[in-house]
């Protein structure tokens, strides 16, 4: 039966999450269960991709994120595919009328990540992470608003500069891989083997700005998800947080994390400040 598939495909979406990001599936089990296996389909797809560039070294990944994206538009139009990352996304797409263009940004960027390894300017910067980030961001805010498009409207801007943030505390946690691994340097005007306290403080800033406008659309989500959305910004806020306390030179040579032991404080204190009200 088709329906067995479909259920098989969404928990396998729901593996790649939990396997790929425990802090991204903790957030995600913090939302209403109505909208859980959307949030995992959508993160599988992203996954995925980002995998392709990023990891499969040794394939031909041109090929192969080629091949993803021809899969998706047939898993599309005939409405499965046996591949079930693509089956399950692609029914979260359907459902929450999630728009072409926003698919097409995320693969253009992801793309780039190929052929582009050094940002010179703010303009290409910016392009990248909204295709990167910002993207996904509005993806999820589909599924939140379910089909309210005046909602979504009303809350693109914050869902992107959330992205945006996400997204820059990743290429600062990530600057010794990116660097030292895969070459690339996605802040322009930053040298990243002479990376010092200044640049590091003026990247720090950029994110504090996105996180304190993002936080204004925190507050504003439906029930159904501001609790999920509001933890995974805890989490990175704390990450951001032991970024800015690591020296700029062990950032570059050393991935800072934050700790299971300290996820789950985090958790219990966002919990709190849900159910006081304080969001």
């Amino acid at each position: 039966m088709k329906k067995i598939f479909d259920t098989v495909s969404f928990k396998c979406s729901r593996l790649v999450t939990k396997n790929y990001s425990t802090s991204f599936s903790m957030a995600v089990y913090m939302l209403s269960p109505s909208i859980r296996d959307a949030i995992y389909s959508i993160y599988g797809f992203v996954r995925f991709a980002d995998e392709i560039v990023d990891s499969f070294h040794g394939y031909d990944k041109e090929q192969l994120i080629n091949d993803f994206e021809k899969e998706y538009y047939k898993a599309y139009h005939s409405g499965i595919s046996l591949n079930p990352i693509l089956n399950s996304f692609q029914h979260t797409v359907k459902e929450y009328n999630i728009t072409d263009d926003l698919i097409q940004a995320f693969l253009k960027s992801m793309k780039l990540d190929l052929v582009k390894l050094k940002y010179d300017n703010k303009a290409d910067y910016n392009d990248y992470i909204y295709g990167s980030a910002d993207v996904v961001g509005l993806m999820c805010l589909k599924v939140f608003v379910k089909g309210d498009e005046e909602k979504y409207n009303s809350l693109k801007g914050e869902a992107m500069r959330l992205g945006s943030a996400f997204q820059k505390v990743n290429f600062l946690r990530d600057l010794k891989d990116d660097n030292l691994i895969l070459n690339r340097n996605y802040f322009p005007g930053v040298d990243l083997n002479s990376f010092d306290e200044k640049a590091k403080k003026a990247i720090i800033d950029e994110i504090e700005a996105d996180f304190m406008v993002a936080y204004q659309g925190i507050v504003k989500l439906p029930i159904e998800a501001k609790f999920g959305v509001y933890t995974a910004y805890v989490y990175y806020k704390k990450l951001l947080h032991k970024l800015e306390n690591t020296p700029s030179h062990q950032i570059g040579t050393t991935r800072i994390r934050v700790s299971n032991y300290s996820k789950i404080g985090l958790l219990a204190q966002s919990f709190v400040s849900y159910k006081l009200k304080l969001v």
